[in-house]
């Protein structure tokens, strides 16, 4: 009788992702992850306690995944990398996209850390010299809920034809450019304000 071939971890993960990549994060359960390595729930129930710890581990390997797209970025601004990571993250994993964007979770709040990261990186542009963390949570904000429409638009193959993907680059780094200039003259403005 041949031995039993043991899962680790790693490989209960990869089986995970990759039914939550094809499927969606609610296709995670013990069966789907025993079917697609071929074993039973035992292990699955070795490795985590509950299949909600294996999706977390998912959801913590697919906001990580994310990262690895903006650090590839090497455009001269936060906004060009942000925005260009989120459009081929969107490309290469439309149903994650869909299910962490479009479907109320839990789990995007446990990752404030990672948008506190991105607007602490755009403190490091220079067209935002000057600017407030709290100014800069704002733009963030703002460029993020134009940037969900226009990932949305990727992930659900619903860019029109004749909008190509350097026109995609392109209205991404002119609505950050306009919302710096808008965010820019309020700055002035309040300043003339305070100081007649």
């Amino acid at each position: 009788m041949p031995p039993k071939t043991q899962f680790d971890k790693d490989a209960i993960l990869d089986a995970a992702f990759e039914i939550a990549r094809e499927e969606g994060f609610a296709a995670i359960t013990a069966r789907s992850v025993a079917h697609r390595l071929g074993s039973s729930v035992a292990p699955i129930y070795v490795n985590f306690t509950t299949i909600e710890d294996l999706t977390r581990a998912i959801v913590e390997r697919v906001f990580s995944l994310s990262q690895e797209y903006l650090t590839r970025q090497k455009g001269p601004n936060a906004f060009e990398n942000i925005g260009l990571a989120s459009l081929a993250f969107a490309r290469d994993y439309p149903v994650l996209v869909r299910d962490l964007a479009m479907k109320p979770n839990p789990y995007i709040k446990d990752h404030e850390v990672q948008d506190n990261a991105m607007i602490a990186m755009m403190g490091d542009d220079p067209q935002l010299a000057g600017w407030s963390v709290d100014e800069r949570r704002v733009l963030f904000l703002q460029m993020r809920a134009f940037q969900l429409g226009l990932t949305l638009l990727v992930a659900n193959n619903q860019v029109p034809s004749w909008f190509s993907e350097d026109d995609l680059a392109k209205l991404v780094m002119q609505t950050g450019s306009d919302l710096v200039r808008a965010g820019n003259a309020r700055k002035a403005e309040s300043r003339k304000e305070e100081n007649p």
